[in-house]
């Protein structure tokens, strides 16, 4: 099983990284870190992390999941038209499409979230409401292979529904 997780190169929230990287890594997952234009990212609590990956790379045959990790720096995906291609193409081949903190935003203007389920950092409930998702307020959602999570304190419950729906 291999996952891609997509971060921002600065302020993403190192827990919603390292966390649900640690669950999956763990059961044996291959985790491979893209991000845009860079070959490290900071996180906002300091993580230094080294990226695998430009996102523009990104094969979607050679996964079975893709993450995007929030923090403050993820708003540079939500209207980002090769991160919507992505979260697209891995939801119509079946794969899941997870998100977390404030990142769900980009799940819902890719049109992904329309008439499903889905949770976020507080600060984006309108947002996916206004792409039509149903809010939950959960600290974690699945609707089909789409898993969705409010934020830091989510992050390893975040990262064992990703392996769950692997």
């Amino acid at each position: 099983m291999k996952v891609v997780m997509i971060i921002a190169p600065e302020n993403f929230r190192d827990e919603e990284l390292l966390e649900p990287k640690d669950v999956l890594e763990n059961a044996g997952v291959e985790v491979t870190i893209a991000s845009k234009d860079s070959d490290s990212a900071t996180g906002m609590l300091g993580a230094m992390v080294g990226v695998d990956m430009d996102y523009k790379d990104i094969k979607v045959e050679d996964y079975d999941g893709i993450v995007f990790v929030g923090g403050s720096g993820a708003s540079i995906y939500f209207d980002d038209l090769k991160a919507h291609s992505l979260a697209k193409e891995f939801f119509e081949q079946g794969k899941v499409v997870s998100a977390i903190c404030i990142a769900p935003s980009t799940l819902a203007h890719a049109g992904l979230l329309k008439g499903r389920k889905a949770t976020c950092f507080a600060s984006q409930e309108e947002d996916l409401k206004s792409f039509g998702a149903e809010y939950t307020g959960e600290p974690v959602t699945t609707d089909g292979k789409i898993v969705t999570a409010s934020g830091p304190t989510a992050a390893t419950e975040f990262g064992q529904a990703i392996l769950q729906n692997l």
